[in-house]
Parts: C-alpha cells; sequence; structure tokens
C-alpha cells in the first residue's frame, strides 16, 4: 500500500482541552509519523488542512487546532499576538510535545514565526505559508467586508440566504448552536478586531529565531510581495523560498504541491533518527 493510500485511511480525532474555562478545540490526524502543528489563518479552521495531513501522512502526524474565535473553539476576551501564542502554548503541553515543527498559514504563519522568536525552546523548525513580516501599515482593514454578514440565524437555511453572494464561501462550515439556532464558525467583529491586532512591522520577530524556516510564497495572488520574500530569505539564516503558482490560500490551492515541499524541507531539516 502507498504512504497516501495509508493517510487517507486516517480519520481525524477532534479533542479539546480547557483554557481557564475557555474551549479550545483541535483535530489530531493521527498515524506513526512525527507531530507537525497546523495553524490556519482567519476565517478558517483546523479541518481546512484535511488535505495536506493525508499528503503528509504517515510520515508526519499533523495536529490542526481551530484557533481561538474558530471553529469549534470559543470566542476569546482578547486577540493579541501573546492570546495567541499563549493558547499554542496551552495545547503543547496539553499533547506532553516539549518541542514540534509549525506549519502556519497567514495569521498562523505570524504565529508560528513568533512562537519561534520568543519560545524558541519549543520549535525545532516553521513553515511560514504566505505570511509576510510587514503587514497592514496601510490602507483599510482586508477583513472589514466580515462586518457585513449576519453571524446567525434561526435555521441554517435562513444563515445561508442571508449570507447571499458570501455563502458558498462559507456554507459548508457552519455550526448549529445547542439552542438549534445556527452561525457562522467565527464572530466578524472577532475577525476585524484579530487583523488589526496582527497588523505591525515584525521584523524583529522574524529575525529573532535560528531554527530551520520555509518560506511558501503564492506567486499567483499571495500577500508577499517578491521583494520581501526575497529579503526575508536573505535576511534569515538557515530559511528557504519555495513558491507556489496559486493565490494566498496557498495550503488549500495545491495541497500536494504545499505537501511536497514541506515534505522535502522538514526531512532536510529534521532528519529521521
Amino acid at each position: 500500500m502507498s504512504q497516501n493510500a495509508i493517510a487517507q485511511t486516517v480519520t481525524p480525532v477532534r479533542a479539546e482541552l480547557d483554557i481557564a474555562g475557555r474551549r479550545l478545540s483541535y483535530l489530531d490526524f493521527g498515524g506513526p509519523g512525527r507531530p507537525l502543528l497546523a495553524l490556519h489563518g482567519h476565517l478558517s479552521e483546523g479541518a481546512s488542512f484535511a488535505a495536506v495531513a493525508a499528503e503528509l501522512a504517515p510520515e508526519w502526524r499533523v495536529i490542526a487546532p481551530d484557533q481561538r474565535g474558530h471553529g469549534e473553539s470559543d470566542r476569546a476576551a482578547d486577540y493579541s499576538r501573546e492570546g495567541y501564542l499563549a493558547d499554542v502554548l496551552a495545547l503543547l503541553d496539553h499533547l506532553g510535545l516539549d518541542q514540534v515543527a509549525i506549519a502556519g498559514h497567514s495569521l498562523g504563519g505570524v504565529n508560528a514565526y513568533q512562537l519561534a522568536a520568543r519560545h524558541p525552546e519549543r520549535v525545532t523548525a516553521f513553515v511560514n505559508a504566505d505570511a509576510p513580516v510587514v503587514l497592514g501599515l496601510e490602507g483599510p482593514n482586508p477583513l472589514a467586508f466580515v462586518l457585513g454578514l449576519p453571524y446567525q440565524a434561526a435555521t441554517r437555511e435562513a444563515l445561508v440566504e442571508a449570507l447571499g453572494q458570501a455563502a458558498p464561501y462559507f456554507a459548508d462550515t457552519l455550526r448549529e448552536n445547542a439552542d438549534g439556532t445556527w452561525r457562522l464558525p467565527f464572530h466578524p467583529q472577532d475577525m476585524v478586531d484579530s487583523e488589526d491586532l496582527v497588523h505591525g512591522d515584525h521584523w524583529a520577530d522574524w529575525l529573532a529565531s535560528a531554527c530551520p524556516a520555509l518560506l511558501v510564497r503564492g506567486s499567483e495572488g499571495g500577500v508577499i510581495p517578491a521583494d520581501q520574500a526575497q529579503a526575508m530569505i536573505d535576511r534569515r539564516p538557515n530559511t528557504r523560498l519555495a513558491e507556489l503558482a496559486t493565490d494566498h490560500f496557498v495550503y488549500a490551492g495545491d495541497p500536494k504541491g504545499f505537501a511536497e515541499a514541506v515534505r522535502e524541507f522538514l526531512r532536510s531539516a529534521l532528519p529521521s533518527t
């Protein structure tokens, strides 16, 4: 049986941990491989890594949390940089993982390289999937459009109808509440607040860690300008660049290409013993 055939038989297990009364939910795709923590971006959730997890198994066991305020995880009081990193550390402690490789997309990519900078003893290597080091310093919040979306409705059908043109993007991820009403997998105001708080000049964090790193850039609509990507690998030692002919959502737009780039990077950076 091929590795990919083995991977496709793996069914993720959903579990959760309590962080001061707040639920953090995560998917463990299982298998015998070494753990790889996968952090999604805004408006997404851990389940979005399913195709990549299948491609990387059985060599890697992907563990993908729904970050605070996303998916099955509870909303949080704040969406600060420190809050997101504290959640990742709590999850690693819960899983008994002293060190781990991390792959993060967009928001998750910033979380990954900031965790490596501020807690280098916990990160063996990281993959930054299309997350810039300078973002949001000019212009409006790119997630402001979600403020026009309804958060919940009495029925799934009513919520899908109210979403209008946005329905195709979110219809498959809607959640049913305990009282039978339905909601989005995120609160619009939370996402705008979180996006505001991830903006900034993060060069200091990008350059603060020394572990192996892979930068994956979407060459057809990604958010990292080519010159910034080149500077990111030139200025940070032990860093590689991979470009995929897709947009910002590199791991969803080309899951096979993304998994191949990640697999080869991790094999070289973290050879199996």
